[in-house]
């Protein structure tokens, strides 16, 4: 079949899009992404120039009160008017959207042609977007259970968050020697997402010297909040970063904790309090309620609750050792195959 997949915008919707389009791939299908058209978008698809993709004018809801409500609408009809041609010349089967409003124009268009349309919510509680969306689609597909009460009149299914088909778990001591590490040292890793990361960066900083006496190194990914080097950064050897850690402190995405989950890494979670709808705090809730990760806010990381945290576990190796378990008893390693399986089953149907 021919399938459409409306991802990108930020990595949390253009990197499990991909996982799913690569399993399509694998399975004989044809692929087309649709994709925002910020730079990032198109930098990490240079990894995937087997995959075709198309821009769509980038589009964020505003309040209908505001001004830009118009320039909202304007640019929507114009994704819309262009995924109705592109579909007149691809012909599409299936249409999957993955999030964020560069999905709610090509899952209309490929409604209005009686093809099955899907979305698929990697948060505990949907975005904007996607609620809307939500009223077009055969079903939605889900990363945590705990989104299903949000779409009570539609058909729901738990498949997951996909992750890249790329991030295979690897020896942790041959990971280590490749980044240069101690084989034999406690490793912490450290990464802010996509949507910021000076306050984990600064609270890392204060967090050191009462750190010093454990023995511990420690895999510090930052930067600027260029989006350049912020795609630069997704296209790092990840999988040897994850092999290599034995705990995280990490925003809560969704797409970072299926990650994590995937590398049984047990994580101190710092919300990013800015998200639609708090969503990350429901996010690690989740992963919380099993045991898997720590929540310490934001406001509170800057005092000397990060190094706390961080200290506590290190010096309790058992429950540290727990805690990955149940991390990668979180896992949806499959979430790509079932998105698809769900995708060819309505298609069949």
């Amino acid at each position: 079949m021919n399938a459409v997949i409306a991802c990108g915008g930020t990595g949390g919707h253009l990197f499990p899009g991909v996982a799913v389009a690569e399993v399509l791939r694998q399975r004989g299908h044809d692929v087309l992404l649709f994709v925002s058209e910020k730079e990032v978008d198109a930098l990490a698809l240079k990894e995937h120039p087997e995959i075709p993709f198309e821009k769509l004018p980038s589009i964020g809801l505003p309040s209908p009160f505001s001004p830009t409500i118009f320039g909202f609408l304007r640019r929507f009809n114009e994704s819309f008017a262009r995924c109705r041609a592109i579909y007149r010349r691809y012909k599409p089967h299936v249409v999957l959207g993955m999030g964020g409003f560069i999905s709610t124009a090509p899952v209309l268009a490929g409604r209005m042609r009686g093809v099955p349309t899907f979305i698929h919510e990697s948060n505990a509680i949907p975005g904007k977007a996607n609620k809307m969306t939500a009223r077009m689609v055969r079903a939605v597909l889900l990363g945590f259970k705990e989104c299903a009460p949000f779409f009570p009149r539609v058909t729901t299914e738990i498949t997951g968050t996909p992750i890249r088909n790329e991030l295979q778990r690897i020896d942790r001591k041959i990971a280590r020697h490749k980044l240069g590490l101690r084989e034999d040292v406690t490793t912490l890793l450290v990464m802010g997402g996509s949507q910021g990361a000076s306050g984990i960066n600064q609270a890392m900083i204060k967090s050191l010297p009462a750190l010093a006496k454990n023995p511990l190194q420690v895999i510090h990914l930052t930067g600027t909040r260029e989006e350049k080097l912020v795609a630069d950064n997704y296209r790092r050897a990840m999988e040897e970063l994850y092999s290599a850690a034995d705990l995280a402190v990490a925003r809560s995405g969704a797409a970072s904790l299926a990650e994590l989950a995937s590398f049984s890494i047990p994580a101190i979670l710092i919300p990013f309090p800015y998200a639609t709808d708090d969503h990350q705090t429901r996010n690690a809730e989740v992963f919380t309620g099993a045991d898997a990760a720590i929540v310490v806010k934001e406001s509170e990381i800057l005092d000397d609750a990060l190094a706390r945290k961080v200290g506590e576990l290190l010096d309790n190796p058992e429950r540290l050792q727990r805690m990955s378990q149940n991390s990668g008893r979180l896992s949806s390693r499959n979430a790509a195959n079932a998105v698809v399986e769900a995708m060819e089953r309505y298609t069949a149907a």
